[in-house]
C-alpha cells in the first residue's frame, strides 16, 4: 500500500461495492457490515478504502477505468441473460432498464 498514491481507484469487485449493496445486506440481516479499511483495486493494487469510488467521474486511475469498465460491460451480460431465462425475478422491463443502467456506468468508465 503506498501512501503516495494520489489517484482514486476503483474497488476489484466494483459491481459489488458501495452502499446498494451495504443496504442489502441490512435489510436482510438487519445490521450493516463495517466497510474495509484496505481493498484491493481493479489495478492490482491495496489501497485505503477511502481512496476508492464507484462514481466514474472520481476515478483518476486508468487502470481502475479500465476494470471498471470491463466489469459493468461483463455483468450487464449477466443481467440481461437472466432476464430472457423463463422464471427469472426480473422482467423483461426491469432487466432492460438494470442493462441499460449498466452499460450507461460502463461508458462513463470509458470517458
Amino acid at each position: 500500500m503506498s501512501t503516495a498514491d494520489p489517484h482514486i481507484h476503483v474497488a476489484e469487485k466494483v459491481t459489488r461495492a458501495g452502499s446498494d449493496e451495504r443496504n442489502l445486506i441490512g435489510s436482510m440481516l438487519g445490521r450493516v457490515p463495517d466497510a474495509p479499511s484496505v481493498v484491493r483495486t481493479g489495478c492490482g493494487q491495496r489501497v485505503p478504502y477511502a481512496m476508492t469510488s464507484t462514481r466514474p467521474e472520481s476515478v483518476t486511475c486508468l487502470a481502475c477505468r479500465e476494470h471498471g469498465h470491463r466489469e459493468y460491460l461483463r455483468f450487464a451480460d449477466e443481467v440481461e441473460r437472466l432476464g430472457r431465462m423463463p422464471g427469472a425475478p426480473l422482467t423483461g422491463e426491469q432487466a432492460g432498464a438494470a442493462v441499460a443502467r449498466l452499460r450507461d456506468l460502463a461508458r462513463r468508465f470509458s470517458a
